[in-house]
């Protein structure tokens, strides 16, 4: 006697998946990020508390024992304190990217069909977001001390423009910082110790011509000083650079959108290529 043998139940054939574009993958990693700042409002102190303690503190601390040329010392102070928050961005995004790396998210992400450029993309126009939220705190700070914009709409939203700009540019090297280094404790050092000479040998707080004149030369020269320089002149904080001053002060603008494409095209590649090595580990 044969067996009869039932034919076995096929299992439900899954419906295909798509892959999301790269541009709905790194709309939901900045939504990502954003939920993380609303549940954790902490993380805005860099770029709120954080922002106005500086403007304060130059302001009414140090204001009264700095000249400004042609310019209230409040007015020449804000476009420097707008500039060093765009250049901290680099450093947040860097601790950022190697926060995901080390606590798996990146590799969760691998394991999905989403384009692999997503997280730098997601990663970057989320601390975009940040940095702009304080830049737009410092800006009403500085309404309220009696910090003006003097000129027309159009240079004033060229100077925000400028300094998104230059922020974008530095997230790159954040990225690519970010991808290098292991832990979020050796980034914090090394982007610290790089962004405060950035910061600091620059116009962004005192006027260049009182430096030591090796000084002064390396200042000028800092396109630190050529951003903080274009937005003085866009926003009319101050006067155009004297004839004395080194090249880059005289022609600020053209040198900040100069300056934003290059570091662009040097970190963008390095930052890719290394975030590909470091997710392959």
């Amino acid at each position: 006697m044969t067996a009869v043998q039932t034919p076995r139940a096929q299992a439900p054939a899954r419906p295909p998946v798509s892959p999301p574009s790269l541009l709905r993958a790194a709309s939901t990693i900045v939504w990502r990020n954003l939920i993380h700042i609303r549940r954790m409002p902490e993380m805005l102190l860099d770029v709120t508390v954080q922002s106005v303690m500086f403007v304060l503190l130059f302001a009414y601390v140090f204001g009264g024992a700095i000249a400004a040329p042609g310019a209230d010392y409040k007015e020449f102070l804000l476009p420097g304190i707008m500039v060093q928050t765009m250049v901290f961005s680099s450093a947040i995004v860097a601790m950022g990217l190697t926060s995901d790396l080390q606590k798996g998210f990146v590799d969760r992400f691998k394991s999905l069909p989403v384009p692999r450029p997503a997280v730098l993309v997601g990663r970057s126009l989320s601390s975009l977001i940040h940095s702009s939220i304080g830049v737009a705190v410092m800006a009403g700070t500085g309404l309220l001390i009696g910090w003006r914009i003097r000129n027309g709409f159009t240079d004033a939203v060229l100077a925000f423009a400028l300094l998104l700009l230059f922020g974008f540019a530095l997230i790159w090297l954040g990225i690519w910082v970010g991808s290098l280094m292991r832990t979020v404790e050796s980034v914090q050092g090394f982007m610290f110790t790089v962004m405060f000479p950035l910061t600091f040998v620059a116009n962004t707080f005192v006027p260049s011509e009182s430096m030591p004149p090796w000084l002064r030369a390396i200042a000028e020269w800092n396109p630190v000083s050529a951003i903080t320089q274009a937005c003085r002149e866009l926003w009319g904080n101050g006067p155009p650079a004297g004839p004395d001053a080194a090249w880059p002060l005289q022609h600020p603008v053209l040198v900040s959108i100069g300056w934003s494409l290059v570091l662009t095209a040097i970190f963008a590649p390095l930052a890719v290529s290394a975030f590909r090595r470091r997710s392959r580990d």
